[in-house]
Order: structure tokens, then sequence, then C-alpha cells
């Protein structure tokens, strides 16, 4: 099969043939029809976690895929071989499985059926950002009338979490350039704040005095990037980016913490029926080949995507 992986640590992406896999017990093997790029691609590549995880190589990059089954393990119940199905590489080690690839194994628990109504490259752009998202907000647990600011909610997760709380009633914060604003306004932002023109935070307490109740955070890596003085006295803050810290929560009076999604099926299905019905809005960016896979991982990278990247394997 033809696949985007990396031999060994610091080695460059590249797309050739392996050997097709055998899934485990608990794993089901996919015939990819369509697999999406995410940031965690290109920090996988990079080596970022080699410290932390252990990583196998050959190493397949990819996480979201929706495809046919080809073949399950012993111990995974509800899937039949020629389902079609959406499915999720989880953050758990070892790294080597991949859904950049013409199979891939997949976790059991993460399959979800494919809704009929759903074509196959919209389903993969669910599962990792779509769950993020979903994870995210269910973690801020905001209330109706609340304010809550995205920062970073032009990307991929941040799209979906601007509706996901649109829909519960929440007034939208969102920053993006000028170019983001029509579309996070078409999705549900209330206000967006173009943050190449200053200080997020600055410009958000001029229009709420008192801090917004909560701060979604999905970029920048230390405490001067994050808006978090824009959150009032006791509010959340949520982030996928590690920062900031724990500690620094703790130190500015406020709660919450750091975010891993690890969407299994009970969080993919939601996201798919409610894409399928069209109560979910999956924004799709461009439609890549595999052989074009890698340099829409760059085009990430640069930081050029605006929405979701995805592979559409049967073209």
């Amino acid at each position: 099969m033809r696949a985007v992986h990396i031999t060994g640590p610091g080695e460059q992406l590249q797309l050739a043939d392996l050997p097709i896999p055998t899934p485990s017990a608990d794993e089901v093997l996919l015939r990819v029809h369509a697999a999406s790029l995410n940031p965690l691609d290109n920090h996988i590549a990079a080596g970022w976690l080699e410290g932390m995880f252990e990583h196998r190589y050959p190493l397949v990059l990819g996480r979201d895929a929706s495809g046919v089954v080809e073949a399950v393990g012993e111990r995974v119940t509800g899937v039949q071989v020629g389902d079609e199905v959406i499915a999720h590489i989880l953050f758990e080690p070892p790294f080597q499985a991949g859904t950049l690839a013409e199979y891939a194994l997949v976790p059991g628990r993460t399959v979800t059926p494919k809704p009929a109504d759903l074509d196959h490259v919209t389903a993969a752009a669910l599962p990792l950002a779509g769950g993020a998202a979903r994870m995210l907000v269910d973690a801020v647990n905001p209330v109706a009338g609340q304010v809550v600011l995205i920062n970073g909610a032009s990307g991929g997760v941040g799209r979906y979490a601007v509706q996901l709380l649109s829909q519960q009633g929440v007034t939208v914060l969102a920053t993006g350039t000028s170019a983001d604003a029509e579309r996070l306004r078409e999705i549900g932002a209330d206000l967006v704040i173009d943050f190449t023109l200053g200080a997020v935070a600055k410009r958000v307490l001029e229009v709420y005095p008192q801090g917004v109740d909560a701060l979604i955070n999905l970029t920048g890596y230390t405490l001067e990037e994050v808006p978090v003085g824009a959150v009032r006295s006791g509010g959340v803050v949520r982030t996928t980016t590690q920062m900031p810290t724990d500690e620094n929560i703790v130190e500015l009076g406020l709660t919450g913490g750091g975010i891993i999604a690890s969407p299994t099926r009970d969080v993919i299905e939601p996201l798919a029926l409610g894409a399928a019905s069209g109560e979910l809005m999956v924004d799709v960016h461009r439609v890549l080949t595999l052989d074009e896979a890698i340099e829409g991982l760059a085009e990430i990278a640069d930081g050029r995507a605006r929405g979701k990247l995805v592979v559409d394997l049967s073209r």
C-alpha cells in the first residue's frame, strides 16, 4: 500500500509502498477513502513527541479517516467487514499507525458508523478537530448568556467550537484575521477580533470591561501569546497548547487546564449525525490527492490553511 511515512527520527516525509498491516484483537483494518490532515501530524513528523511516547518505524502520518472495513480484530464488536465507517487513531503510544495510507489500522473503540448522507471527505474532517472542540466546550461547561473567547478560532478546532458554543446560546468572541471574519460570523461568532491589529485581551476588555467568562485557547505556546488577561477573576481557561500551565492558571485566579483530545465512538457519532443533518457545518478548505498530502502538511505548518485539508484517496 502507498503511505505517507517517515522511516526514522528526523527523516523526511515520503510517500512510498509499505506492507498492508494486520489488525490485532482490538483493531480494525480500514480501506481508507479519505483522511484529514491535522497540525498534530506535523508535530509527530518533526519529533516533538519523541521523548514522551514510544515511536515505531516506519511511522505513518494521519489520525482521522473515513472508509470501508476490510478486517476486524477478534475482540472488536459492532463492526463488520464492508461497513462504511469513520475512525480515529488515538493519542496513545506507540505511535506507528496512521491514516494517510491506502489501508489503516484503527482502534476498534473509535470506529463509528458513517451516516449515509455524509460523504467520505466530509466525514474524515470530523474526528480530531470536531472531537477536540466538543471536549473543550464540555470542559468549559458554559451557560447560555455567558461570553466565551476562542483564541485561534479560524483553524479546524476553532470553527467547530464556534458552532457548538453558539448552539448553546453563548456569546462567542473569536480571534482571526480580516480574511476569516465573514466566515466566522456566518457560523456563529458574535464578534471577530483581528489579532494582527493589537493585543487581544486589551481589545476584549474594551467591549467587556469585567472580562469574559471563559477562554478556549487553541494557539500560543508562551503566556504572552495567550490572552488570559481577557478572562474575569474566577473564569475558566481550557487550552490545547498546554499554555497557560496549570500553575499559571492558579496564580491568575482562574480554573481549568489542558485538554488532550482522544475522541472515541461516543464523541464522534453525535458529531457525524450533526454533520449529516446540516446542524454542524464541516468547513473543508481544500481536497487533495494522496500525492499532494505532504504539500498539504506544509501548508498547515506555514499557517496557510483556512479550514480542514482532506486527502481523497479515490482521486
